[in-house]
């Protein structure tokens, strides 16, 4: 595969890089410090509800042309804890859970501020423990129920942080349907690795993940599994902790429909503002808000999309205390964003996650990311594949659309897209050694900065052709606001100073 970075066939123009008009500033009503500040400890309905619910970056967005019917970019965060992140008194029996320990903000203040920060669909993931499956199905869900009632206008999903046998945290996100609280109780109690009282070792095995996995891909409705903050615990560049690319790719063959993904963009992202480290990466840090192995072009998350593996990636907010009341955390929404592309209703944006129709982002750098490659009269986007069939004419169209924020982030400012890069690397296959993470064919194959973006409408366009693609490989696209040509090791900078946006892959099969 050739690449060309400026050629004739380029087909972009020079304009300058300006932002649209600027629309109604923030949150009606509350400065942003008094927003921030409410759903403390403790914090009452009454003072939840009344919070504005005017978005900063308001959801959904644009419509990609090319996508289904009545599909828009719908920004969510699929990992949010509540009060039910407790703690569990084990000198007593049976356990006795106490609230509030962990995370402090009932429910519907999650959602609630959700909403006025621009999301539409939402996830309580609360940390398990023993005897935790009971505490979920007694205490919380009633409270999602009632969060529902109460903020209708945002999806709340029903599910949990997973005690992954052998492994750190991950989603484990429930369909909606008539029996989640049972499902999930059901999943909790047989699988979870902190759930049973006594203790049980032969809960936290790497074969007790796979059994978990080859149950729940029999499920009627399937679940959603994607790993959290997967190298918080590595201890240097490439030097795995709890979770590694073997378990990564084990997991996924055991239920690829099931096992999708992992945080490239974790929580945690306001440690810096409170004296500590982006996403609590105190081992090795950060790239630019985005964990290693997202964050390294040719890097673990290359490898995997090398061999073919449908591997997506998300952001989140992994709220449990604001940043302002003593943790390091920013609300659900106000920071980081995982765009789905859907149509607002449960099962469509759960699809959306299964099938790589995202996009992801911090600061509000962008509110809508088009990719779309082109051969003939074939098509693919995100999370899709394209067929090169014909020999005489190998060339893919890349067309990179994306649209800035109209006003101000949560931050108050307007943040600039500063350059785009176009990331490209070859499906080579499944690979021999099952903890590989690189691939030394992905490489930035063009960078464009603000003079290269066409303004087109709301949107600001680019245009790449790849010549004779001769080998099947795979397109992502990533921005950034900084003037940096890899995001570098993160300090402790403002994080609002570092943002970054990543789309998922197109693939594109040579026959």
């Amino acid at each position: 595969m050739r690449d060309h970075d400026h050629d004739p066939d380029h087909s972009h123009e020079h304009v300058d890089f300006e932002m649209a008009d600027p629309g109604d500033r923030a949150v009606a009503g509350l400065s942003r410090r008094q927003l921030m500040k409410v759903g403390g400890a403790g914090a009452t309905l009454a003072a939840a509800t009344a919070l504005p619910v005017t978005a900063h970056a308001a959801a959904p967005s644009h419509t990609a042309g090319s996508s289904g019917r009545g599909r828009v970019w719908r920004a969510g965060d699929h990992h949010i804890h509540s009060e039910y992140s407790g703690e569990f008194d084990t000198t007593r029996t049976p356990p006795v859970f106490h609230k509030g320990a962990d995370a402090v903000y009932p429910i519907v203040t999650n959602a609630i501020m959700a909403k006025s920060f621009g999301l539409t669909w939402v996830m309580c993931t609360d940390h398990g423990g023993p005897t935790h499956s009971k505490v979920n199905l007694e205490l919380a869900y009633p409270d999602l129920l009632k969060s529902r009632r109460l903020v209708p206008e945002v999806l709340q999903f029903w599910g949990m942080e997973f005690d992954a046998p052998a492994m750190d945290h991950h989603t484990l996100m429930i369909p909606r349907r008539d029996n989640e609280a049972q499902l999930l109780y059901d999943l909790e109690s047989r699988f979870a690795k902190h759930d049973p009282f006594p203790r049980d070792p032969a809960r936290d095995t790497e074969a007790k993940m796979v059994e978990f996995l080859n149950y729940a891909k029999n499920l009627t409705g399937k679940p959603l599994v994607i790993a959290h903050h997967a190298s918080r615990s590595a201890t240097g560049l490439g030097v795995w902790g709890q979770d590694t690319p073997r378990e990564f790719r084990n997991n996924q063959d055991a239920a690829p429909d099931v096992y999708v993904g992992f945080e490239g963009a974790p929580g945690h992202q306001a440690g810096p503002l409170s004296g500590g480290a982006r996403g609590g990466y105190g081992r090795y840090p950060t790239h630019g808000g985005y964990d290693q192995m997202t964050a390294i072009v040719g890097g673990l998350w290359d490898s995997l999309l090398g061999e073919g593996r449908r591997w997506w990636i998300t952001a989140t907010s992994d709220s449990h205390v604001h940043w302002t009341r003593g943790g390091s955390d920013f609300w659900p929404g106000e920071y980081s964003k995982t765009y789905v592309h859907a149509r607002q209703d449960y099962g469509d944006v759960m699809d959306g996650l299964r099938t790589g129709r995202i996009f992801v982002t911090t600061g509000d750098l962008v509110t809508g990311l088009d990719i779309a490659a082109t051969h003939g009269r074939h098509v693919a986007t995100v999370g899709q594949q394209l067929s090169v069939t014909d020999s005489r004419n190998n060339d893919v169209v890349v067309e990179i659309r994306f649209r800035p924020l109209t006003g101000t982030n949560a931050n108050g400012d307007r943040p600039e897209v500063n350059r785009v890069d176009l990331i490209v690397g070859e499906i080579t296959g499944p690979v021999t050694d099952r903890d590989a993470a690189t691939n030394p064919t992905t490489r930035v194959v063009a960078r464009y900065g603000k003079s290269d973006f066409r303004r087109v409408g709301g949107e600001y366009v680019i245009r790449h052709t790849l010549r004779d693609v001769t080998a099947s490989s795979y397109i992502r696209v990533r921005g950034t606001s900084t003037d940096e040509a890899e995001p570098a090791a993160d300090g402790k900078e403002s994080p609002w100073e570092d943002l970054w946006f990543y789309s998922n892959p197109i693939f594109v099969n040579v026959a």
